[in-house]
C-alpha cells in the first residue's frame, strides 16, 4: 500500500484534496522496527509524529521498578504527537514495539506546516487527544479506587472496545498479551494476574489461547464490574 493510499484512509487526512494529499505523502518516511525495540524513550527530545502501518506499539512509563503501560496502539493508530506540538519537544512517555512494526513518520517542521495549512486536521488531532486524556483519567481513577480483580476485568473490557473481534464463541481480544504486560497495564504483579485469569477461566467467563483472551460471556464480565 502506497503512502498516499494509506493516508487517504487515515481519519486526519480524509478531508484533504487529492492534490494536497499528493504533496503530503512524500513527506512521510518509513521505518521498520523489530519486536522489543524502543522507538523513543521518556525524556528524549521529540521531533517526529508516527503512524503505524503494521504492528503493535506500547506506550509506557518507567517508575524505576517496572513499566506502566498507558496504551497499546496498532495498525492505523498514531502516537508521538505531544512532543512535536509542544515547544519543549520532550517525550512524556516511552514507545516500544510489541511485535515487528512498520511506521510512517513525519518530522516536526513538516507536521507544524501541515497543521497551519489545514486547520481541520488540528481539530481532529485535538478530538483524539481529548479522548486519550479522558481514558487516561479513567485509568488513574481505576488504579486509585478499584481492587485488582476489577481493574483487570475493566482492562479487558477496554481492550474489547479497541481490539475486539466478534467470533461465534465470544469476543476475541486480538492482541497477544503476557501476564506481565497485563500486570503492567493494571498496576499489579504477574502472580496476581495469573490467579485472576485462572479464576475467570474456571468460571467459563474467558478462554486464553496462544496469549489471546476470548471473552465468552461479555454480559457477565460487565456485571462483575458493575457490582464491584
Amino acid at each position: 500500500m502506497t503512502e498516499q493510499h494509506f493516508l487517504r484512509h487515515f481519519p486526519f487526512f480524509q478531508d484533504l484534496e487529492d492534490e494536497d494529499l499528493a504533496k503530503l505523502a512524500p513527506l512521510f518516511l518509513t521505518r521498520t522496527y523489530e519486536k522489543g525495540t524502543n522507538i523513543f524513550r521518556e525524556g528524549e527530545a521529540g521531533e517526529e509524529l508516527y503512524i503505524i502501518k503494521s504492528g503493535v506499539v506500547k506506550i509506557y512509563r518507567d517508575d524505576e521498578i517496572r513499566d506502566i503501560i498507558l496504551a497499546i496502539f496498532r495498525d492505523g493508530d498514531f502516537f508521538g504527537e505531544m512532543a512535536v506540538l509542544e515547544n519543549e519537544q520532550v517525550r512524556s512517555a516511552s514507545a516500544k514495539t510489541m511485535e515487528k512494526t512498520v511506521v510512517y513518520y513525519l518530522n516536526r517542521r513538516d507536521f507544524v506546516a501541515l497543521l497551519e495549512q489545514n486547520p481541520k486536521i488540528s481539530w481532529r488531532i485535538l478530538e483524539t487527544a481529548l479522548d486519550r486524556l479522558r481514558k487516561a483519567n479513567e485509568l488513574i481513577t481505576d488504579l486509585t479506587l478499584l481492587d485488582v480483580r476489577t481493574r483487570i476485568i475493566k482492562m479487558m473490557l477496554r481492550l474489547t472496545e479497541k481490539h475486539g473481534v466478534n467470533q461465534k464463541a465470544g469476543i476475541l481480544i486480538d492482541l497477544k498479551l503476557t501476564h506481565q504486560q497485563i500486570a503492567d497495564m493494571t498496576g499489579t504483579v504477574r502472580e496476581t494476574v495469573t490467579k485472576v485469569l485462572l479464576d475467570l477461566q474456571n468460571q467459563d467467563f474467558i478462554q486464553i489461547k496462544k496469549k489471546k483472551i476470548l471473552i465468552c460471556n461479555l454480559a457477565e464480565i460487565e456485571r462483575l464490574v458493575e457490582t464491584s
